[in-house]
């Protein structure tokens, strides 16, 4: 009996033992839960998960608004810490301005290379006389040539800066490309204010001859004849050239200087979002302001003969004049317009009828 009742002994130690050693490894197994905050239960969980997804997007949210934030540093748009205008700009630069702009260049100078090869050279219909008639001063040519010297200036740099990137940094490398942007932006920056200056000047030595005058709408519905080859009569300036000068060197002109401006001296204050702008116009204006000089560039070289020697000598021969502009040739003949002569130089002998 004795035996018996140490048997049950022994066996409820065992089992007592056994029992809690489970308990040990169950409770190592199954942490013991931390008590829950009020508010993160599953009810304010899912509120939050509504409101704010991955706890951040009202965040940067509130950032990218433009609203003000909370900053130390004074100055315009110091507290606002993402302005989303950037990324709008930077499509419209890379995209829009850059593809379209860039094909524009392209298919304008191929056109012309093709009406050359097809047309080449304008000639007169009749030999020259060999007289000569002043068409521009020596100022004319100065600021003609200053005029045309800084813009190609800033045509070429320009061109470096918004398309070098994609068609000539391959070509180049890093090193060799990053030279020619410094270079390029450096010229773009000292030189564009110069070229606002020779604007001013150009109109006010060029305008008086530049108003609508008769044989304008005939020329322009003629296309001047540079396709028929008809001559078409004008006064010292036709239609094409007066339209140049006003929608081009005077609008564009002062489009490209003022914006400029803008870029080239952002340290008046203005915002991120008006430098934006100002790129914008800048850029646009840019690229029509070159399209319209490609033409502009071929008739006065390889797209008019004499037409290159006039402003380079100031002189045009009189068969030159009666032929391209007899309203004024005409106007000269009879007096009523006297070419400015200079005392060692070719005298203006026009031809008697």
């Amino acid at each position: 009996m004795r035996q018996a009742f140490g048997v049950r002994v022994a066996g409820a130690l065992l089992f007592s033992f056994c029992a809690a050693f489970a308990g040990g490894v169950l409770a190592q197994q199954i942490p013991t839960p931390a008590p829950t905050p009020e508010n993160t239960g599953p009810g304010p969980q899912v509120q939050r998960q509504v409101e704010q997804p991955l706890n951040s997007a009202p965040v940067w949210r509130e950032v990218r608004s433009g609203g003000p934030a909370v900053t130390t540093v004074r100055g315009r748009e110091t507290n606002v810490l993402i302005q989303s205008g950037g990324q709008t700009w930077r499509s419209l630069r890379n995209s829009d301005i850059s593809v379209y702009g860039g094909w524009a260049l392209v298919v304008i100078f191929l056109a012309i290379v093709t009406f050359y090869l097809l047309k080449g050279t304008m000639q007169l219909h009749q030999p020259p006389t060999g007289r000569k008639i002043l068409r521009f001063t020596w100022l004319d040519r100065v600021i003609h040539w200053s005029t045309a010297i800084t813009f190609s200036t800033l045509a070429i740099s320009g061109l470096i800066m918004l398309f070098g990137k994609t068609v000539l940094l391959p070509l180049l490398g890093y090193t060799l490309f990053s030279w020619l942007a410094i270079l390029a932006k450096n010229l773009h920056n000292f030189v564009g204010p110069l070229f606002a200056v020779c604007i001013i000047l150009l109109f006010a030595n060029f305008v008086r001859d530049n108003f609508p005058q008769p044989g304008d709408w005939l020329w322009i519905k003629r296309f001047g004849g540079l396709f028929s080859g008809q001559d078409t009569p004008s006064c010292k300036y036709n239609a094409g050239e007066k339209i140049w000068f006003w929608g081009g060197a005077i609008v564009l002109g002062i489009l490209v200087s003022i914006t400029g401006f803008i870029l080239d001296f952002p340290n008046f204050n203005q915002t991120r979002g008006t430098m934006q702008i100002s790129h914008v116009l800048h850029s646009t204006g840019a690229i029509l302001f070159m399209l319209g000089s490609l033409g502009h560039i071929y008739m006065g070289t390889l797209g008019m003969a004499g037409a290159y020697d006039a402003m380079r000598t100031g002189y045009v021969d009189e068969e030159w004049a009666r032929e391209h502009h007899e309203y004024w040739y005409n106007q000269i003949k009879t007096g009523k317009v006297h070419p400015v002569t200079p005392a060692a130089g070719p005298t203006a002998r026009p031809r008697v009828a």
